[in-house]
């Protein structure tokens, strides 16, 4: 049986999850972070990126026709959870919440929860060959 060390909880790891354009994907990528954030001993982050990681990956099936993917990240510190998708257009700008009533709404409220839940976040255009699409990403920060 080989030999098992634990690992270093301060060494960088990174995980990718390619999912299909499903919304069934959305639990799957919650239930898949919780185990990688878990087995990482970094419990306390869980719900916070549960959360971030279902608005993230839900945009991402909702909103384009193409497969999609979670990417979970962790290095000095910081937990960056992130969505590609195949669609290469900008997210729409989380807005401000002017009632109560759009604060609670079933749809439209994504981002403006994920910029809330996150320490920082953001997007960038991705190109490989001919495939063009989106990495909207956020990072919370262990401490």
């Amino acid at each position: 049986m080989p030999e098992t060390r634990p690992a270093d909880p301060a060494a960088p790891w990174e995980y990718t999850l390619y999912i299909p354009n499903d919304l069934r994907a959305v639990t799957v990528s919650r239930r898949t972070l919780r185990l990688i954030l878990t087995m990482h001993g970094l419990i306390r982050l869980v719900d916070t990126a549960e959360l971030i990681a279902a608005e993230l990956v839900s945009n991402a099936v909702r909103h384009t026709k193409g497969p999609a993917a979670l990417r979970v990240r962790w290095a000095a510190g910081v937990l960056r959870v992130g969505a590609w998708d195949a669609d290469p257009e900008p997210p729409e700008p989380p807005g401000k919440w002017a009632s109560l009533a759009e604060a609670e709404a079933e749809e439209g409220r994504g981002l403006a929860l994920v910029r809330a839940c996150a320490d920082v976040w953001g997007w960038q255009p991705l190109a490989r060959g001919a495939n063009r699409g989106k990495y909207v990403w956020c990072d919370l920060v262990a401490a």
